[in-house]
């Protein structure tokens, strides 16, 4: 019971630091730095799954309430950038696994499956499956969702000019009883439902497609209050940060390295294929960055939320990258590691 409360009291400690300092995003990014740093100082941390799920079932909600029928029929002109993103992902394949197995000498399986910017849980399964390091697996696709969580809401505020203290939301105490207990059932139905029948992405994915027909037919109107959308921040930003307990010397030196030099990869990656978005004009500065950054789900769904983006093309865009990652990784790891020297077992 300590290891669960504790990381709520130092991430608690981090978001009353972050307010004291007028730094952005207090109850994401506080959470993340103070876990971080209490994690590599040897403090016993560990993150409640059920209940970060719980958390990210409202961002779900949160999303497909923003859904409007003019919104959804808009989603049909995407299609030139949907289609860059199954490129985007070969392009980060075929850089990062030579980059994980030639130059760190990780064995294929975990260079290809820390390559994969999918999920953290679907890549550790599926690494593991295919024989690769977990622990290795686990702190680079922290770091990476670290990385990209901290520094993009500074290139947001001062390349863009976004506003990251917009109120995610209306206070609690102006919405309807109805509306949130229609709130309440989209997340834990959806929830449910979605992970009944095998969904990736269940928490977060469930309750936004039946927040989107609530929306659609007209019984949802609002989104979820902020204080709920905080605490998600709250509870998400303190996971990210908890991954790192227990993070030894030798793989701070090695794994953690090794995943922030695969960061300046991936952003250089992100940096190009946003410049070929805006060369065409295809979308919008903001929405591009967002939708193409490849960070994690529910971090990028906070980010998209806050600053006021086009949910629907962000969140299109993340989820078309995480089905090709999910459904074509294993297929690709088959087709490749036969033709592939396995370095030294990571």
């Amino acid at each position: 019971m300590i290891r669960y409360l504790t990381p709520i009291l130092i991430a608690a400690i981090g978001v009353a630091v972050f307010i004291s300092l007028d730094l952005p995003l207090p109850w994401l990014l506080g959470p993340i730095f103070a876990c971080l740093l209490a994690a590599l100082f040897g403090v016993p941390m560990k993150g409640n799954k059920a209940l970060n799920d719980g958390m990210r079932t409202i961002l779900g909600v949160a999303v497909g309430a923003t859904f409007t029928t003019a919104l959804v029929a808009s989603m049909a002109a995407m299609w030139p950038t949907l289609l860059m993103i199954p490129v985007m992902v070969a392009c980060i394949g075929a850089v990062g696994v030579p980059y994980f197995q030639r130059i760190w000498g990780y064995d294929f399986a975990t260079s290809y499956y820390s390559a994969m910017p999918g999920g953290l849980q679907d890549m550790l399964v599926f690494g593991e499956e295919a024989g690769g390091n977990v622990r290795t697996l686990s702190l680079i696709h922290a770091t990476r969702i670290m990385v990209v969580v901290v520094t993009l809401p500074f290139l947001l505020q001062w390349v863009w000019d976004a506003d990251l203290s917009n109120p995610p939301g209306d206070p609690l105490v102006t919405i309807e009883p109805f509306q949130l207990l229609v709130m309440v059932f989209c997340g834990i139905a959806g929830w449910r439902l979605a992970k009944r029948v095998g969904m990736f992405g269940a928490s977060i994915l469930g309750p936004m497609i039946l927040a989107t027909l609530m929306s659609l037919t007209g019984i949802l109107h609002h989104r979820p209050p902020s204080e709920a959308i905080w605490a998600a921040q709250f509870f998400i930003g303190m996971t990210v940060g908890t991954k790192y307990a227990g993070v030894t010397i030798t793989e701070v030196r090695r794994d953690v390295t090794a995943a922030l030099g695969y960061c300046v990869l991936l952003l250089i990656i992100t940096a190009v294929f946003s410049e070929v978005v805006q060369l065409l004009d295809l979308a919008p500065p903001l929405e591009t960055i967002l939708a193409f950054t490849p960070g994690g789900q529910a971090e990028m769904t906070v980010l998209a939320l806050i600053v006021g983006a086009d949910m629907a093309f962000v969140i299109a865009h993340h989820v078309l990258r995480v089905i090709i990652v999910i459904l074509g990784a294993p297929l690709a790891a088959r087709l490749f590691a036969t033709r592939a020297p396995d370095g030294p077992k990571a």
